[in-house]
């Protein structure tokens, strides 16, 4: 027995289903991401299965951080049953490595706020380590493992 395939949703049901806001649905769409959206007669978007299975990937694609630049070569390459499974990986090797660098650079920043907190007192004198490093004074820290 054949299923009979799910009616179009309205806006806020695909948002439901989908995980995504409706502001961030029209977005996506306004992108592009999703194709051309069937409307009734009055206007209203009507969303297919398809649809909210593309606004999941879509969803997952930016809960793990890729550009709408990135999201938008995935779901090409998603729907691209021809695709070389290389150009998929590049795209991700390529968000990994600048997660990496990303991370890296926070790491250092926790390295030097931890040893400007080192040097304060957080008492009531008025003097300050941090301001002074902030503002770039001559009391400036140099952290070891810059």
């Amino acid at each position: 027995m054949q299923s009979l395939p799910e009616a179009p949703v309205a806006i806020g049901e695909a948002a439901r289903r989908s995980g995504v806001s409706a502001k961030m649905l029209r977005h996506y769409e306004s992108l592009g991401l999703l194709g051309q959206v069937v409307r009734t007669e009055s206007g209203y978007r009507q969303y297919t299965a398809a649809d909210v299975h593309t606004l999941r990937f879509i969803k997952r694609c930016r809960d793990l951080g890729f550009s709408m630049a990135e999201i938008a070569e995935l779901v090409n390459l998603w729907q691209n049953r021809s695709r070389a499974s290389a150009s998929v990986k590049r795209i991700a090797q390529k968000h990994v490595d600048e997660l990496s660098t990303r991370i890296a650079a926070m790491q250092a920043m926790q390295r030097s706020l931890h040893d400007l907190l080192q040097h304060c007192h957080g008492d009531a004198r008025p003097d300050c380590p941090i301001l002074d490093d902030l503002a770039g004074g001559k009391a400036r820290l140099h952290c070891a493992h810059d």
